[in-house]
């Protein structure tokens, strides 16, 4: 069985000064916060309670810094809100969580909360929120800038063209050339053609690496 922990460990997480506006959402709903290892395709989860579990679960990766972890967890708190009142009569990123999430956001703005680049690249996203933050190229780009990370890791459009980088899986690229939002780039293993997102994370090899 999982140990519960006192609310104040979530304070290094956050922001600083933010606990105090977070800490009521656990005080007044059941929700089981988890905080897990990094996961390269979700930032964070929302369950609604059922029979086995009768209360609301929210994952959140420990890793994120905590810029990230304030805007993950509120919209993760957000589909909790939106399913205590609609339950699953609507959809999981529709209007009803758009509204929500962006009600919950609009707090945190202008509260010196957020480093300046960051609070600007919210204000666009709030406009119309998306489903991750990382679809929204703008504030994905911003808030990578604050990642904690060796120096080695960078987003493929950091890098110039004719670049090699490695894969977190081992595997050598070369940037061969810019396509819109994406970089063709080719397996230096077995010479296919691969497309990249511009800001997909890969490790940058060095000329005598």
């Amino acid at each position: 069985m999982k140990k519960e922990r006192p609310f104040s460990e979530l304070i290094p997480f956050l922001p600083e000064g933010t606990f105090d506006s977070v800490v009521p959402y656990f005080q007044d709903h059941t929700i089981h916060l988890t905080l897990t290892r990094e996961r390269k395709s979700v930032l964070g989860d929302y369950r609604n309670p059922s029979r086995d579990t009768p209360y609301h679960r929210i994952t959140v990766n420990a890793t994120l810094h905590p810029y990230s972890f304030l805007i993950t967890l509120l919209h993760e708190l957000a589909h909790m809100l939106v399913f205590i009142r609609f339950g699953n009569k609507v959809m999981p990123h529709g209007s009803e969580w758009k509204n929500q999430f962006k009600e919950m956001l609009i707090p945190y703005i202008g509260k010196k909360f957020f480093p300046n680049d960051i609070e600007q690249a919210l204000l666009r996203y709030i406009q119309n929120p998306k489903a991750s933050t990382c679809t929204d190229t703008n504030l994905y780009k911003t808030l990578y800038r604050y990642n904690r990370t060796d120096d080695l890791k960078t987003l493929v459009e950091s890098l110039d063209i004719g670049s090699i980088f490695r894969t977190e899986e081992g595997r050598l690229y070369k940037i061969l050339e810019k396509r819109r939002t994406r970089y063709r780039c080719e397996d230096l293993q077995n010479g296919k053609m691969y497309l990249f997102p511009a800001i997909y994370e890969v490790i940058r090899v060095v000329k005598d690496e």
